[in-house]
Parts: C-alpha cells; sequence; structure tokens
C-alpha cells in the first residue's frame, strides 16, 4: 500500500478536535469544581438538623442547631431560617434555601436545596 491509501483509512481526532474537547472538559471541571463545595456544604447543615431533632422545644432546637452551625462553619442557613415540627413524638428540622454560582457574563446557575432531619 501506498501512503497516500493509508492515510484514507486513519482514524482519530483532529487537533481541533482535541482542542474543543479539551476546552468542554475544563469548563465542566470549573462548574464541578464550584458545585462540590455547596454539597459539602448541604451534608453539614442536614447533619446539623438531625442533632437539632434532639431538642424538644422551638428555642433549644434553633440553639442546637446554631451551635452545629458555628462549629462546622457554614453561613446559608441558620437557626431562625428552620422549619420546626411536631410529627407525632418527633421533632421535625426541616430547611431549604439556594446557591447562585456565577458561570459568565448574565449566566448564573442556581441550586435549590432543601431537606429535614430523619
Amino acid at each position: 500500500m501506498s501512503a497516500s491509501q493509508s492515510r484514507g483509512r486513519q482514524r482519530g481526532i483532529s487537533f481541533i478536535g482535541l482542542l474543543f474537547v479539551a476546552i468542554v472538559l475544563a469548563c465542566v471541571g470549573v462548574v464541578v469544581a464550584q458545585v462540590i463545595p455547596t454539597l459539602i456544604e448541604y451534608q453539614a447543615i442536614s447533619k446539623a438538623a438531625n442533632k437539632a431533632k434532639d431538642g424538644t422545644t422551638v428555642p433549644e432546637v434553633r440553639a442546637i442547631f446554631d451551635r452545629a452551625q458555628a462549629i462546622d462553619d457554614f453561613q446559608s442557613v441558620s437557626g431562625k431560617d428552620l422549619d420546626v415540627k411536631k410529627v407525632g413524638d418527633k421533632v421535625v428540622v426541616s430547611f431549604a434555601y439556594q446557591r447562585e454560582i456565577h458561570l459568565f457574563g448574565p449566566a448564573y446557575l442556581t441550586l435549590k436545596y432543601e431537606g429535614q432531619s430523619r
């Protein structure tokens, strides 16, 4: 086979294609790097809500949550933002909040989190 015939059969990605894939992966990586801290914060808030359900009164539940907030150092939710209900003989602590991540120009990624104690 000559060199021109074997070139026609070659398969692969061109440099421009490789550059495009690299740029897309870099953009996705930047967004994921900004989302992961919000997920870690959500887990800390959920853990604090589960600790707070051990309280018997609403002020006590909020105080327990605020102490856990000071330890885990999150700012999105505080004790006054909690919805405390009694279901049967159990205290249920629920919360909801949203976080915005600036992408570019006027574009934002809005993440809405909500949860309750188990």
